[in-house]
């Protein structure tokens, strides 16, 4: 496999719709990502280079039933904040979720310098997401997003 220049990688700001605004409340708007997985052709697992900005996080606060998730500090410091609370994580520092476990995370960059990870998390044709602090639940079908509340109902407008 040819090396992969992250260099050069089309690097996205941002990581959900700009609907969610109310539950996001901007910590994910200066989330930056490059789909590495993607770049490779890799099927069964994603990785992406996330860079995470003063302030910014991965993502509200989930947990996936169906997929397991592995991340990697490469560099800087962040916080990963759990159902067990605040847990610094430095470069060569590493955190994983196994799939159907409610521990609700997400990772913060609290310091003043940006931070870099990998994320790393398995592919499934189907996924139901959970937000811990939200009451809000994603579904993935058929390659689409859908939002909803926790028990189904759809989310106002």
């Amino acid at each position: 496999m040819p090396k992969i220049d992250c260099e050069t990688l089309e690097m996205v700001k941002g990581r959900y719709l700009s609907s969610l605004a109310a539950y996001t409340k901007g910590i994910t708007d200066n989330y930056v990502k490059g789909a590495v997985g993607d770049k490779a052709g890799l099927t069964q697992f994603g990785v992406n280079r996330a860079v995470l900005e003063p302030g910014a996080g991965t993502s509200m606060r989930h947990w996936h039933v169906n997929q397991d998730e592995f991340v990697i500090v490469v560099e800087g410091t962040v916080t990963l904040i759990d159902d067990d609370g605040e847990h610094q994580l430095h470069a060569g520092d590493c955190a994983g979720f196994k799939a159907g476990d409610a521990n609700g995370h997400h990772i913060i960059n609290k310091s003043d310098k940006v931070a870099t990870l990998f994320e790393i998390g398995t592919r499934t044709e189907t996924e139901t997401t959970y937000y811990a602090d939200h009451d809000l639940m994603v579904t993935k079908r058929d390659g689409d997003y859908h939002f909803t509340r926790k028990n189904g109902e759809s989310l106002p407008d």
